[in-house]
């Protein structure tokens, strides 16, 4: 499949009201940040500039982000620094662990950058972050936010064995767009990482995540969720992409709100067991709203 050209210099859309994020004024918010800074720990809230920061940060909720800020990858949509990652802090675990005793999280969402320089993608470390966390309470529901350690299956054993409740990765964009958005990704290798995942623990839920405004056709979108739903996925989310800076691919379109609300409900017509559908959604946006069954 040829790479799909959008030209960076294309006229942005003038941003609706809808995106539009008020900031408040919430003591929590200020708490949270100052326990994130304390522990010296990584969040894709900040890392990935999510629009999401401000409302769950003052909730007094977070998505850690291990392994480092350095990504290997260069995504065109991804806030994310990339560069040569550092050396894997062997305490960063515990120290997960302990803002998750601090913060008194039912629900944990774990995500991590793209560690292609190391031989198990970082599965390890996942892994043991799942473990120091589980030790404080058992009950405690863990989501993870893989990348598709190439298709590597040793590596998703390891993390499977941690036995993590939910187990998510990103499709992103529909398949004519991958090549353009998503740097080294394969749509899919991806579907492929998810069917994996359902086949190794079937108890394990599966779910991933969709941008929309990239200059995706309808068509292409109800494919994505058929091929998802193809792949065993149980859970998915629909947001708007938001351009970080000049530098990343531009916004074709500002989705409504009630055209995100249309797409969830053919979602869920196409057998998602949850969808969460709208302009700020992200993936781990009130991720605690899925119940997991006991």
């Amino acid at each position: 499949m040829s790479k799909p050209k959008i030209d960076p210099n294309l006229h942005q859309p003038q941003k609706p009201d809808w995106i539009k994020v008020r900031l408040p004024s919430n003591p929590v918010f200020f708490s949270t940040k100052g326990l994130i800074t304390d522990l010296k720990l990584h969040t894709v809230c900040e890392s990935a500039q999510c629009p999401n920061r401000w409302e769950c940060w003052s909730q007094g909720t977070a998505t850690f982000m291990i392994a480092g800020d350095r990504c290997t990858r260069a995504c065109g949509f991804c806030a994310v620094s990339t560069a040569k990652p550092f050396a894997l802090e062997e305490d960063e675990p515990q120290r997960v662990a302990e803002a998750v005793r601090r913060m008194k999280l039912k629900h944990i969402v774990l995500t991590a950058v793209a560690r292609d320089d190391l031989k198990d993608g970082g599965a390890h470390h996942f892994a043991r972050t799942i473990e120091a966390i589980r030790a404080l309470d058992s009950t405690l529901v863990i989501e993870v936010l893989t990348p598709d350690f190439k298709g590597n299956e040793e590596s998703l054993q390891i993390v499977l064995d941690a036995a993590p409740h939910i187990f998510n990765h990103n499709l992103e964009t529909v398949e004519r767009l991958t090549p353009l958005v998503r740097s080294r990704a394969q749509y899919r290798l991806s579907l492929q990482v998810l069917a994996m995942v359902k086949r190794m623990r079937p108890a394990a839920v599966t779910k991933s995540g969709l941008m929309l405004g990239l200059g995706e056709t309808e068509n292409e979108l109800f494919q994505a969720m058929d091929d998802l739903r193809d792949a065993g996925a149980q859970v998915l989310t629909l947001g708007q992409y938001l351009r970080p800076s000049p530098q990343h691919l531009p916004v074709v379109e500002y989705i409504p709100p009630a055209t995100f609300q249309t797409y969830g409900d053919i979602a869920r017509s196409k057998g998602f067991e949850f969808v969460a559908s709208g302009p700020l959604v992200r993936s781990s946006y009130h991720a605690a709203d899925f119940q997991v069954a006991s």
